[in-house]
């Protein structure tokens, strides 16, 4: 029996937690306890309170696993006290004062552009006609055309929402890097993972990785459970 049995998955923006299912069923198989936060992306205290929501409703200690922006959600719920570690998925790993609007704001000389609209309403989506190459390069081609046409909307608030206190400063953490993000630099990746002290895996992947390689995300989560 692995060492914490109950996993708490959190998705990031323009998604649901749909597209964790591939993982799901992996460490459901495995004999782990896993929910997923259907975090509402509008703003970050929001998505926080969902993601208490589902660790209070956990038996005993939780791994939190944040994919993309639910790295900043899972980096700021990581403090509760059920948390016993903190698994990044290509993902933003803020330290405090942090957002992601703060930590796109200067990016590698030479990455890739994310194709995001322009606000409407206070809320940002994908160019649908990029979404593949942008952010699911190494899905089927229907798969990826239908997460652009069903992208959620990601609120400003969520963006700008800064952490007030880094959880992986007081907990450990492990870190995949998607080698070929293109949302998300794989260098900015890897320095969020060194700061934070994780341990890291890197695999081919776009920065829909946790769909694309289920098998991957799912060892490295059972890597954190089971440590």
């Amino acid at each position: 029996m692995p060492t914490v049995k109950n996993i708490v998955l959190v998705h990031g923006g323009f998604v649901d937690g749909s597209g964790w299912q591939g993982v799901h069923r992996i460490l459901t198989r495995d004999g782990f306890n896993v929910s997923i936060v259907q975090n509402p992306t509008e703003s970050l205290a929001g998505d926080v309170k969902a993601t208490h929501q589902v660790i209070e409703a956990q038996d005993g200690p939780v791994v939190l696993v944040g994919h993309s922006y639910g790295g900043v959600v899972a980096t700021e719920a990581g403090r509760h006290d059920r948390v016993a570690a903190l698994v990044y998925i290509a993902a933003f790993a803020p330290d405090k004062g942090e957002s992601v609007s703060s930590l796109i704001a200067d990016p590698p000389p030479g990455a890739p552009v994310p194709p995001i609209l322009p606000p409407q309403n206070g809320y940002l989506f994908l160019d649908r006609e990029k979404f593949a190459e942008s952010f699911a390069a190494d899905l089927d081609a229907e798969d990826a055309k239908f997460l652009a046409d069903s992208q959620v909307p990601w609120g400003l608030e969520a963006l700008n929402g800064a952490v007030t206190e880094a959880s992986w400063a007081t907990k450990p953490s492990w870190y995949l890097v998607a080698s070929d993000d293109r949302m998300i630099p794989p260098p900015a990746q890897r320095i969020m993972a060194e700061r934070a002290g994780a341990t890291v895996t890197e695999v081919p992947g776009s920065h829909a990785v946790y769909v694309s390689r289920p098998e991957a995300v799912a060892e490295i989560i059972k890597q954190a459970a089971t440590a």
